[in-house]
């Protein structure tokens, strides 16, 4: 199953990449563009919501279980949660929990 977390962040990182690639493609490199997209409509802005409480609550059990299993490595998911996605950021995260101490 190990490899299956690992899989997931791979896709987690790179198909939503695609996304942004072709938004950016038809927006130009605009970061408060972006932002306003996420914020374009009711649905989007839930959205946005949704996925940043649950990067917040992600963060928060990675910072939890490192502190008690001192499984420092795992720490790189939180980068990866919020630079990427929570797409990524939580198979990933639960790729490198699982692994053997």
């Amino acid at each position: 199953m190990r490899w299956v977390w690992l899989a997931l962040a791979i896709w987690g990182a790179l198909h939503p990449m695609r996304w942004f690639i072709v938004w950016f493609a038809q927006n130009g490199y605009s970061m408060s563009g972006l932002f306003a997209a996420w914020r374009a409509n009711p649905a989007t802005t839930g959205l946005m919501w949704d996925a940043t409480i649950a990067a917040v609550a992600l963060t928060l059990w990675i910072l939890m279980e490192v502190r008690v299993r001192r499984n420092w490595e795992a720490l790189a998911a939180i980068p990866a949660t919020f630079l990427i996605g929570v797409g990524c950021g939580l198979p990933l995260y639960l790729f490198l929990r699982t692994r053997p101490l």
